[in-house]
């Protein structure tokens, strides 16, 4: 297979080329003509019974891609994980867009050509001094790719659109009660007593080896899979052609002698490569090395014990990974913890011990009334008490007695009163906003779910691999 790719017809030199012309003219708008235009079925997506062509997709990816700042662009070049994205997001958009065209149809919807000059004629962007100018019109269609009569399809698509989701843009009328209801629970506070009971108030003696192994038995220490790594790397200045000729024959020489049978040490010092051993690492603790991004660690914890990676292009360069050693995850021997386990171990008795005394406090208070070494507070929803106390006094309901437990503590609580808020109009006004826009996001989100049922999105993953697979 790696011979094959060397054969092929995309060397380096001509994907260099016709990428930088691909991005002068359209960006990625030319995938067709790379990969050929014979291929038969050109259908990327169908939502419902409507086809979005290959051709479609890069044109509107292509724009998109012309909207975002250097910063992004830059981002999308170097990262597969981050061109995944952006092609994720114009699909999305494209068939978001589509269902909704859709559904206009079955509607009867139509946008006359009378409406849509209307709208031409509105664009600020189309006017001099107030007025349209043909020659404004002009100039920003060719600078956007779009021919006259392609600008007017786009632009009734949208005026359609927003006939079909205009609605969902109204502000949702929610009921005063509501309102205040929402304004109370938020803004008001509760008046309580509590009583905490700290694990650290109760002395324990030093554990017995026997009691540490049992335990342990009942927590024990997983340690996780670790990977020892070595790499060769090519380093290379990969924007350059002919600096990326000159690695990519570097890594090919390389790759055909790790082929050979060559060790990868080997084959990097014949050649002037970096090579690189790791020492046995975690995914969640690998050692600093800008090679090792995210998906560089996920795909080595994917590969198999002796066996060298194909060559990976990188944004700096072309590197071969080998998995020199996997260490499954397997439970840590008692022998080796047993000294940590110690502390862990007197804090769990600890807590047992504040536990049974949290439980005399709350008898003791629902018996008699009394909260022995209670506390008043008045809190809201976010001061006065710790916060798992907080969590109660406004989870339960009036009049209740409970307890919270903390990292370090138990709380017995007891839930006295609650205290209406002061109106504050201001905050009202804001919070019955923000209930308007979940009533409306909510209507929102039923009415996507309808069109995604009434107009079933899928993709052809034929062509999309075709066309639009790393």
């Amino acid at each position: 297979m790696l011979e094959y790719l060397r054969n092929a017809s995309e060397k380096p030199v001509a994907k260099i080329l016709i990428g930088v012309l691909a991005f002068s003219f359209v960006g990625w708008g030319v995938a067709e003509w790379i990969f050929g235009g014979g291929a038969g079925d050109n259908t990327l997506v169908r939502v419902g019974d409507t086809e979005i062509s290959a051709q479609m997709f890069n044109s509107e990816k292509s724009r998109e891609f012309a909207k975002l700042d250097r910063d992004a662009q830059r981002a999308v070049y170097a990262s597969a994980e981050t061109q995944n994205a952006f092609t994720q997001q114009v699909l999305t958009k494209l068939a978001t867009e589509q269902m909704a065209q859709n559904r206009a149809d079955d509607l009867g919807f139509v946008v006359s050509d009378k409406r849509i000059a209307r709208e031409i004629r509105e664009f600020s962007e189309f006017q001099v001094n107030g007025e349209f100018s043909a020659l404004a019109f002009d100039t920003v269609l060719n600078n956007s790719g779009y021919s006259e009569a392609q600008f007017a399809d786009v632009l009734r698509g949208q005026v359609l659109r927003s006939m079909v989701l205009g609605s969902m843009s109204v502000p949702v009328p929610v009921p005063e009660f509501a309102v205040r209801a929402a304004y109370d629970a938020r803004y008001g506070s509760r008046e309580i007593e509590y009583a905490t009971i700290k694990y650290s108030d109760f002395d324990v003696d030093a554990p017995t080896d026997e009691q540490l192994a049992q335990f342990y038995e009942q927590n024990p220490q997983i340690l996780p899979e670790t990977r020892a790594v070595s790499y060769v790397f090519v380093p290379t200045d990969m924007a350059q052609p002919d600096k990326y000729d000159e690695g990519y024959a570097i890594a090919v020489k390389v790759e055909d002698d790790i082929i050979a049978g060559e060790s990868m040490a080997d084959a990097a010092k014949k050649h002037g490569a970096k090579y690189v051993e790791l020492d046995a690492f975690a995914r969640d603790n690998r050692p600093v090395d800008k090679i090792l991004t995210d998906a560089m660690v996920a795909r080595i914890f994917d590969m198999d014990a002796g066996l060298e990676s194909e060559m990976i292009e990188t944004k700096d360069g072309f590197l071969f990974v080998r998995v020199d050693q996997v260490n499954p995850s397997h439970k840590a021997e008692f022998e080796s913890v047993k000294k940590s386990l110690v502390a862990d171990w007197k804090k769990a008795e600890q807590k047992k011990q504040a536990y049974v005394r949290a439980n005399e406090v709350l008898v003791d208070l629902n018996e008699t009334g009394n909260l022995a070494g209670g506390k008043a507070a008045t809190v809201s929803r976010a001061t006065g008490a710790p916060a798992n106390v907080l969590v109660v006094a406004f989870r339960d309901p009036v009049g209740t007695n409970t307890i919270a437990t903390d990292a370090d503590a138990f709380h017995v609580v007891r839930i006295k009163q609650s205290i209406a808020p002061t109106v504050d109009t201001v905050k009202m006004a804001d919070l019955r906003k923000e209930l308007q826009n979940m009533s409306k996001s909510g209507i929102m989100d039923d009415y996507n779910s309808f069109l995604i049922r009434e107009y079933p999105v899928e993709i052809n993953e034929k062509v999309f691999n075709r066309f639009f697979a790393n």
